[in-house]
């Protein structure tokens, strides 16, 4: 399990097949069940590209991504933020997070029925609170590309950034 946790933090999109494959070529004698028995038991899933949930408004204006070959050595360089669903027994929450590349640290968070652009920029206002990022780095989606979000980011200066189309691992730690 030491060996499964060590390797999910350098490849979290590493399924049990490809994890028993890995442990395998380290001598360990297991199987792709045992693997995933143990990977469910410790709560880890592979993180791979699922159906498309970030929906661009068309127009709404697209920020150029930032961070390629950058390297981020210092807290308050570069936050990101991600909104996640949360399955509910009728229905889902939506979450939304702020967190600094660096330390990952969490600055803020805010839960919501509805995917509206509101609660969204109450987590960012709470984050910007604690401090000002040089970059702020973002999906696509239509709650950060809307008029209200960039507009508060830009009153504070700071420079935004956005994934590409299908760069789904950018914000993988969010």
């Amino acid at each position: 399990m030491k060996l499964i946790d060590r390797q999910y933090l350098a490849t979290p999109f590493y399924g049990a097949r490809k994890m028993a494959a890995w442990l395998q070529s380290r001598g360990q004698r297991v199987n792709r069940k045992r693997v995933q028995r143990l990977m469910r038991l410790m709560g880890l899933r592979a993180v791979y590209r699922r159906p498309r949930t970030t929906i661009p408004a068309p127009t709404h204006r697209r920020f150029p991504y930032l961070l390629r070959g950058l390297s981020i050595s210092a807290p308050n360089q570069v936050w990101a933020t991600d909104i996640t669903f949360i399955p509910m027994a009728r229905g889902f929450l939506y979450l939304v997070a702020v967190m600094d590349w660096y330390s990952r640290y969490v600055l803020a968070w805010r839960l919501s029925n509805t995917l509206d652009v509101g609660f969204c920029i109450d987590a960012l206002s709470e984050a910007l609170g604690t401090g000002r990022p040089e970059i702020f780095n973002s999906d696509q989606g239509s709650q950060f590309t809307s008029d209200e979000f960039t507009g508060m980011l830009e009153r504070h200066g700071i420079s935004i950034s956005m994934d590409g189309k299908g760069s789904y691992n950018d914000n993988l730690f969010i």
